[in-house]
């Protein structure tokens, strides 16, 4: 019979669309099942040490592998080729169109790998124009930035940073609450201002503040003094160390800095290239000394 005939291509057929739509079922429950412990490694977290970059717009991907080539020449002439090759983890992908699945594999076979940590990891931020690379010992990042910094301004010219900006050195970070911008103080201004010889110095400070909306600069300044202590005296123009404190979302960095941040252009490389000019405090920066002298008179 006729109806006979088709049924089976038909029952077949429909076998056969319902095995296509569980593969496909199948295949994206494996793009979307990402182990948390990946994500929380792209993430920036309490603890971390690392390196703040700014760029151009739109730039953030050559301005990653530039500074990753530029971080990695350093690395081996500062801390030689036993600790720096470890190769560069680079987790600011810009291949959105790729396999997610084929990523994670190639995560797990690294992970499985028996070679050295990298000493910096590129993070990936939601954020134009602002990356960071979290950074592991030996490679301390306040003397590492300063010295890139200060052979540019001698006159060395590093190839394929046209885009990169201003370099930040973090010491430590915790998150963004009161109390861990006090604990981060502690750690970081202890070894500055609270040893035996370290009385009488003149500091600056200066907090940079993105999509945070919990912290208010005028409190960060404050808080930061009282943690410093009276035996120290507030300079905007004539510090001895300049503490930088840079809150982003909800985690917050600091670290001190020498008296030359200013002479080495506020350690930006694009202005390091440049003639120089004349360094100034900004006029909105002096007000803060006021600011601070009050709260410790």
């Amino acid at each position: 019979m006729p109806g006979t005939e088709n049924a089976p291509k038909k029952r077949k057929a429909e076998s056969g669309g319902a095995h296509d739509g569980g593969n496909k079922r199948a295949k994206g429950k494996k793009n979307w099942d990402m182990p948390r412990r990946y994500t929380a490694d792209r993430a920036i977290q309490p603890g971390d040490t690392g390196i703040w970059a700014t760029c151009a717009m739109k730039k953030e991907a050559k301005s990653v592998n530039d500074l990753r080539d530029l971080f990695q020449e350093y690395a081996t002439k500062l801390y030689g080729s036993a600790e720096s090759n470890g190769p560069a983890s680079d987790d600011d992908s810009d291949d959105e169109g790729g396999d997610i699945e084929a990523e994670i594999k190639k995560e797990l076979a690294d992970i499985r790998k028996p070679t050295t940590k990298p000493l910096f990891t590129s993070l990936k931020l939601d954020t134009q124009c602002l990356m960071f690379f979290r950074t592991r010992s030996p490679l301390e990042p306040v003397s590492f930035v300063h010295k890139i910094c200060q052979d540019i301004a001698d006159g060395a010219q590093p190839r394929n940073l046209s885009y990169v900006k201003r370099l930040t050195p973090i010491t430590a970070t915790d998150k963004a609450t009161p109390e861990g911008l006090e604990a981060v103080a502690k750690q970081v201004l202890a070894p500055h201002f609270h040893g035996a010889d370290q009385a009488g110095k003149k500091f600056a400070i200066r907090p940079s503040i993105r999509n945070n909306k919990v912290f208010l600069r005028d409190n960060v300044i404050r808080t930061i003094a009282a943690l410093v202590g009276p035996n120290h005296k507030v300079d905007l123009k004539g510090y001895d160390v300049l503490i930088l404190v840079e809150i982003y979302k909800n985690v917050l960095g600091m670290s001190v800095v020498g008296r030359d941040f200013d002479t080495l252009k506020r350690y930006n490389i694009d202005e390091l290239r440049q003639p120089r000019a004349s360094t100034r405090v900004e006029p909105k920066e002096e007000a803060k000394e006021a600011i601070v002298n009050g709260e410790q008179a």
